[in-house]
Order: C-alpha cells, then sequence, then structure tokens
C-alpha cells in the first residue's frame, strides 16, 4: 500500500500516493468540525445560560475531557483497529454534540446539563488527525515523502482552524448559534464514515500483538524515547497560549479594537503555513531530532522579540516570523514521536504529542492571564518565548535514547505491527515492509476545541 517517489517528492507527489486523496478529504471533512465547534458551542451556550463564565466553564469540561483522554482513546485505534474503534466513537460524539445543540438551542437550559453532555462529548471525540497521521505512514515507504505528508496535513489544519470560525459566523446570520453545533455533528460522521471506508483504512486490522504484554524495562525507554516530542510540544503550546492572550492585552494597552487582535493572529497562522510547507519541501539532511530543538528555538526568539515591537505593524511582522516555527515545529516532533514508536504504539504516540500541544495552549493562556496582569508586557513575551527554549534545552542535553520496542525482540524490523493488512496470503509480510497500524500533527493544534 505504498509508492515510492521518484525523484525529489513534492506535495502532488503526496496527492498521487494510492487513495491519498478520498483518505485525506475524508479527514479533512470531519475535521472541519474541530474548526467550526468552539465558536459554535460558545455561542449557544452563551444564549442559552446568559452567562459568559458558564459558557467558559463548559468549554473547558469539554477541553479537558477531550484533550487528557486524547491517549485513551488512540489506544483504543491502536488496539481494535480505526473501523471498529473510530466509527462508534465518531457515532456516539456526533449523538452528544446533537443532544447538546437541542439542549441550547432555547434560552433557559440548565448549566449542569450543557456541563454533563459537553463533556461526555468531549470524551469521544475520535481521534482522526492522529488516525489520518498513521495512515500516512502506510501510504508512503520515504521518509521525504512522508515529511511531505505531515507537512501538507498540518498545513490543511491550520487552514481548517481559520475556516471554521468564518463559517459558523456565515451559519449565525441564517440559523441560532446550536445550528452550527448540529453542522458539526453531521460533518464528523459522514468525515470519520468516508475515512474508515476508504480503501486505505477498509482492511486495516489489529492482530494479536497489540495485547501482548511488554517488558517493563522496554516500556520505559519508549517513554524516554518519546519525551523529546513531548516535551517541545508541550513547550510550544505553552507559548502560543500565552501569545493568544498577550497580543490581546499589547492590542488593549495601545487602545486598538478587536479586528487588530484578529489580524495579528491571522498573522501567526498564515507565517505557520508558509513555514509549514517550506519545512515539508525541503530535503533535509539532519535528523528531526536534532531539527526539532533549533526551531523550536527559532520560535522561541521571535516571540521575545515580539514584546520589543512599538506597534502593532511591528508586531504582526515579529508574530508572523514566530509563526513561521510553529508548523514546521509541530510537524517535526509528530515525525520523531513516528520514529521512536513501535508500530502497534503510534496513533498512542502522535496522541501524546496532539495532549501535550493542546495542554500547553491551555496552561500558556491561564498563565499568561496572570502574569500580564502583574509584568510588563515586555516581560512576558520574553518569558513567553523562554518556555519553549527551556524546552529545547532540556532536549538538546538529554542523551538520546532507542526507539521503544515494547514486544522486546530487539532490533525494529523484527517488530510485529499491531495492525495487519487483511490478505489471503498465510506468510507474514517481509522485513522492512510498512506497517498497516495507525498514530497524529492534527493539530495544530492545535485537533479549538483541543485537537483531538
Amino acid at each position: 500500500m505504498s509508492a515510492p517517489a521518484q525523484g525529489r517528492p513534492s506535495y502532488a507527489a503526496v496527492l498521487r500516493l494510492p487513495y491519498a486523496r478520498r483518505t485525506f478529504g475524508a479527514t479533512l471533512l470531519g475535521r472541519l468540525s474541530y474548526g467550526m465547534l468552539t465558536l459554535s458551542v460558545m455561542l449557544a451556550v452563551t444564549r442559552a445560560t446568559g452567562s459568559y463564565a458558564a459558557a467558559g466553564t463548559i468549554m473547558a469540561l469539554f477541553g479537558a475531557t477531550s484533550v487528557f483522554l486524547s491517549p485513551v482513546r488512540a489506544a483504543l485505534v491502536d488496539r481494535h483497529g480505526p473501523r471498529l474503534a473510530l466509527l462508534p466513537m465518531a457515532l456516539l460524539y456526533a449523538g452528544l454534540l446533537c443532544a447538546l445543540a437541542v439542549a441550547s438551542w432555547r434560552p433557559g437550559a440548565p448549566a449542569f446539563l450543557l456541563g454533563a453532555i459537553a463533556a461526555a462529548a468531549g470524551a469521544a471525540t475520535p481521534p482522526l488527525g492522529p488516525s489520518m497521521r498513521a495512515i500516512w505512514r502506510e501510504l508512503t515507504e520515504e521518509q521525504p515523502l512522508l515529511q511531505r505528508a505531515y507537512s501538507l496535513d498540518g498545513v490543511a489544519e491550520e487552514m481548517l482552524l481559520i475556516s471554521g470560525p468564518l463559517l459558523v459566523g456565515a451559519l449565525v446570520q441564517i440559523a441560532p448559534p446550536a445550528a452550527g453545533v448540529i453542522v458539526s455533528a453531521l460533518l464528523v460522521g459522514v468525515g470519520t464514515f468516508a475515512f474508515v471506508m476508504s480503501p486505505a483504512v477498509r482492511d486495516v486490522r489489529p492482530t494479536a500483538v497489540a495485547k501482548a504484554a511488554a517488558p517493563s524495562e522496554a516500556r520505559l525507554q519508549g517513554a524516554r524515547a518519546l519525551l523529546t516530542p513531548v516535551v517541545v510540544a508541550a513547550g510550544v503550546g505553552l507559548s502560543l497560549g500565552a501569545m493568544d492572550l498577550l497580543v490581546l492585552a499589547f492590542a488593549t494597552e495601545r487602545h486598538h479594537g478587536d479586528d487588530v487582535v484578529a489580524w495579528v493572529l491571522a498573522a501567526l497562522s498564515a507565517g505557520s503555513a508558509v513555514g509549514g510547507l517550506l519545512n515539508g519541501a525541503v530535503n533535509w539532511h539532519i535528523g528531526a531530532r536534532v531539527r526539532l530543538p533549533l526551531l523550536a528555538v527559532g520560535l522561541g526568539l521571535a516571540l521575545a522579540a515580539a514584546g520589543l515591537a512599538p506597534g502593532v505593524g511591528a508586531l504582526t511582522v515579529a508574530v508572523a516570523c514566530a509563526g513561521f516555527f510553529v508548523a514546521p515545529a509541530l510537524t517535526t516532533a509528530y515525525l520523531l514521536a513516528d520514529e521512536v514508536a513501535p508500530p502497534e504504539r503510534r496513533t498512542q504516540a502522535g496522541a501524546w504529542v496532539n495532549t501535550a500541544v493542546n495542554a500547553g495552549i491551555s496552561g500558556g493562556t491561564a498563565v499568561a492571564g496572570l502574569l500580564a496582569a502583574r509584568l510588563p508586557l515586555e516581560v512576558c513575551f520574553a518569558l513567553a518565548g523562554s518556555v519553549t527554549l527551556l524546552a529545547a534545552l532540556a532536549c538538546s542535553v538529554r542523551k538520546p535514547k532507542t526507539a521503544s520496542l515494547p514486544l522486546g525482540e530487539g532490533s525494529p524490523s523484527s517488530r510485529e505491527p499491531a495492525l495487519s493488512k487483511q490478505s489471503s496470503a498465510p506468510s507474514a509480510a517481509p522485513p522492512g515492509s510498512p506497517s498497516t497500524e495507525l498514530k497524529s500533527p492534527a493539530g495544530h493544534a492545535p485537533e479549538s476545541p483541543p485537537q483531538p
């Protein structure tokens, strides 16, 4: 199920891979739901309860269960395969979103009921981003082509996070905000169904190996190997979360309107998209383990410099420069997680990186809110940038660990995949052939609600 790229692979070569357009398009349709959901739920709950505090609390409940249970849901995909795991999750998730929409359709809904439904929906969020990135691994057999696939995936996800709120803004002109929640439910249901029915995914099934117990030492080694991408991803998330709030504080301090904030943050996304595309187009001669701290350093320095901006124009340029490193850093973190994870743990490895980013964003926003009220903005920007610098430094001084071998049988070539393509052939795939089980840049990171 893989096709080698001839010469220097391009983004067009990624989309020419067998079933790539169909499979990728299906997940983008489903992931558009995540881009629409945050604003839809915020508007619907605010209208239903009349309280911004209630809306914020309910979104926090949704985000907490979505983010922190992401590795658990990814483990279910690794263990049972995408078709058996993702489709029930998507149906449950869509049903709960519909229930939330019905409950919030008219004013007067009890906040505790909306909170309970939102928390349950977050717990059932299907990990479409991690699953698609695992399929990219199976569709590609060359590392440069995989890098381009991950970069394309990350940039497309960035565009969904921009277009989702715009679609909600258009929808609320003709329908109640709860209608956006229903549309989100339909998108994730249809997108997930189309994804699992794609030939690239349809025949993927788990094997008994996924349930085999791994030696504790091998598990510990795997956890250590995953520390680098997870720590850097968390640092990037903390910096991004802080940046959002600090940009708002910068504009408020200089008596600018909310439209200025939107333009500055749009520059962040634009810079991230450009950086992601260029990162995927470069044939790197240094490994992901070396590139990742360097990209994190670039982000940290650019963010620290943003605090020295004399006005909004300079801030916009500085934020765009910071964004230039965001998508490459996250893409490289996912690539490194994929490299160090054994085949039967790839979906979980990507989910841990995704969880680190989203948790970092939430934590960064909260901490920045406290600091902005007590310290000069220049210091706050410098502290936000220093978080990523410290994460890069911590990972640079660590002695590199080899990849985890949870099955405890030696080299990566001896790892038997946890998910395999159904085949009538009685023999196993030859050594070195790609496995067919799953792994995520949802994203950025992202999967607003936190990208699952």
